[in-house]
């Protein structure tokens, strides 16, 4: 079972971009994408931005991610 995780792009630098997961911001990976840009949502896995996604299923899937922390299961 592999895991992803939404995070906005918030800017480009060759082939990383850096992206922000809820607030955490990191650097990821863009070499299996073409044609992301500042604002887009992607979807990454093991430092890798892997898809690129609607901001509406984004909002869908950080408002999961936002009730399982609530519900104390994640830290």
């Amino acid at each position: 079972m592999c895991l992803s995780l939404p995070a906005k792009v918030l800017s480009i630098k060759g082939n990383l971009a850096e992206v922000d997961f809820m607030g955490v911001k990191k650097e990821v990976g863009t070499t299996l994408l073409k044609d992301i840009k500042v604002g887009d949502y992607v979807m990454v896995h093991a430092g890798f931005a892997i898809e690129k996604i609607s901001p509406e299923e984004a909002e869908k899937t950080l408002k999961l991610w936002e009730e399982i922390e609530a519900a104390g299961n994640i830290e």
